[in-house]
């Protein structure tokens, strides 16, 4: 039964990466952008995390948290960027 959950779980999350990946590409603004960028880090993470379940192992969930550290800071500082001009005062 855990399979079938799984495999709709990646389908849900694939599916939802590559809207994202066209939200990205055809926003009409630089806000939606970024917003569209945030969200495909969380479904990264999420695909990371169902592929660990499905592995059995912890490895792919420290990897995760690396990514949601990444993403966070990427998202504070774009949106910084372009709010300001730079990232750095």
């Amino acid at each position: 039964m855990i399979g079938y959950a799984l495999t709709f779980a990646f389908a849900c999350f694939g599916l939802g990466l590559l809207l994202n990946i066209y939200r990205v590409v055809w926003a009409p603004t630089k806000g939606d952008r970024i917003l569209a960028l945030d969200t495909m880090v969380i479904n990264a993470i999420a695909l990371l995390a169902l592929f660990g379940i499905h592995e059995g192992t912890t490895m792919y969930f420290e990897a995760s948290m690396i990514i949601a550290m990444t993403g966070f800071i990427s998202t504070v500082s774009y949106t910084r960027f372009l709010l300001r001009g730079d990232i750095i005062e």
